[in-house]
């Protein structure tokens, strides 16, 4: 496309919407309609610049004219409570309802690989050796020791902040690394899964095996389960890299980026509760039964939230992107 001869052929036609959104609210019946049509018209003229000749100077004007322009004839719209709601009950457990074919499978894998990494460490002395000296390793697996304290060194209400904050960075991380064709991802989840085989292969070596799991799965079940969350959403934005699918990459990438995004939020508010459990029940006097079973329960409270409304709300049409009014106008492509 000549860039300069598409200019000049439709330079009138973007003057006319400048001046027809400059007038705001005196306008007639007539030029409302005006309006309408030229925006429509410069909306697609925008697409076909940035698809085939994306200058940056052109692109840019056009993209303002646009927003002015669907500003003025969609209205401002403002969040309120009720999208908090709609986000919580339907958008939110949708998004993690489809793409639970990619985080599933990712759970499955990670829990089998920490739990190999584990039996390998537990049942070779040669590679404990490598991971400490026997004192050191004694003092994080005795009674008492790092493994127990590491739950009770701080305050519970600093100590669920500080977890909130870390797993939710980790997630977050997951999320905006997959666009990187899910390499990162990749690393991420395995030196999580490293982590958890260390503990489970060293404290298995000292016979406490079950005082481990004791203090891991209250939290740990909630924990681990928006971490796979977020990695395999992750896993997907990078497979939408490679394969966009009948539509184009840009457009793939854009929606799920911004389903990713609430994914993060949604994800957050999970990570809050697992900080919760971690700060005040995990190290709290409580049987370790009792601790486990709210961990449980946790768990399975998720997987209803997931599983019940989310499917409901996937039948329906959502999908955990922003609503049509709120997403870029976009030309329709040929399958």
């Amino acid at each position: 496309m000549d860039l300069d001869v598409y200019v000049t052929a439709h330079r009138a036609e973007w003057e006319r919407l400048d001046l027809l959104l400059r007038k705001g609210g005196r306008l007639t019946g007539a030029e409302a309609d005006e309006l309408v049509s030229l925006y429509q018209r410069t909306a697609t003229h925008l697409s076909l610049v940035q698809s085939t000749a994306p200058d940056p100077q052109l692109t840019a004007r056009l993209t303002q004219l646009v927003a002015r322009a669907r500003a003025t004839v969609t209205g401002t719209r403002r969040s309120s409570w009720r999208d908090a709601t709609r986000f919580l009950t339907a958008g939110f457990p949708a998004a993690v309802y489809r793409s639970r074919h990619w985080w599933v499978p990712t759970a499955l894998l990670s829990t089998l690989l920490a739990v190999l990494i584990g039996w390998w460490i537990g049942t070779h002395p040669e590679v404990q050796a490598s991971i400490g000296a026997p004192t050191e390793l004694r003092e994080m697996t005795r009674p008492g020791g790092q493994y127990e304290t590491y739950y009770s060194s701080h305050p519970a209400a600093s100590f669920a902040a500080q977890v909130w904050t870390n797993n939710a960075q980790a997630a977050a991380m997951c999320l905006v690394l997959g666009a990187f064709l899910g390499i990162p991802v990749l690393g991420i989840l395995f030196l999580n899964m490293l982590n958890l085989g260390v503990g489970i292969g060293l404290m298995s070596a000292a016979g406490r095996l079950d005082v481990f799991l004791g203090l891991v799965l209250p939290h740990g079940l909630l924990e681990l389960t928006a971490v796979f969350v977020a990695a395999g959403t992750g896993l997907r934005l990078g497979w939408t890299v490679i394969d966009p699918g009948l539509t184009t990459r840009r457009a793939a990438l854009a929606e799920q980026g911004r389903a990713a995004v609430g994914m993060a939020i949604g994800l957050a508010l999970v990570l809050f509760v697992s900080g919760l459990i971690e700060g005040f029940v995990t190290p709290s006097g409580l049987p370790t039964w009792a601790r486990i079973a709210i961990g449980i329960a946790a768990e399975l409270a998720f997987l209803a939230y997931v599983y019940v409304l989310g499917r409901r709300a996937s039948r329906t049409g959502t999908t955990g992107d922003l609503d049509e009014p709120d997403r870029s106008a976009a030309l329709p492509t040929a399958a």
